[in-house]
């Protein structure tokens, strides 16, 4: 059996060229999603805000089941596996779930202590 390197030192120089380009590319992406992610949490944060000022669940099914649908819609037209796309949005939608219940909680406990 063979054992590779799998930082790429005994390739050749233009395989560790590419390597090298491919992970970049692959920094950069990753860069990208934490950023729309940020991004992506800031609208909820605010979603969770409004809901909290005017007495609404922290989860709305119907709009998590739609979401879910039309990303497995566009996770098969990127030729990306449904199924990953689901889980994924699956778990931020639990973290969004978490951060509006908090939200409902700190706006419950602050109308408490001001006696509204």
């Amino acid at each position: 059996m063979t054992t590779r390197n799998t930082a790429g030192g005994d390739a050749d120089p233009a395989v560790r060229a590419e390597l090298a380009r491919l992970r970049d590319s692959i920094d950069n992406i990753d860069a990208a999603v934490v950023h729309m992610l940020a991004e992506r949490f800031k609208c909820t944060q605010r979603v969770g805000h409004l809901k909290a000022a005017h007495h609404l669940p922290p989860a709305d099914p119907a709009r998590e089941a739609a979401q879910i649908a039309r990303l497995r819609r566009l996770a098969e037209s990127a030729k990306l596996d449904p199924a990953f796309a689901e889980k994924l949005l699956n778990f931020i939608i639990a973290e969004v779930i978490r951060h509006h219940e908090r939200i409902a909680e700190d706006a419950t406990s602050a109308a408490d202590t001001t006696g509204n």
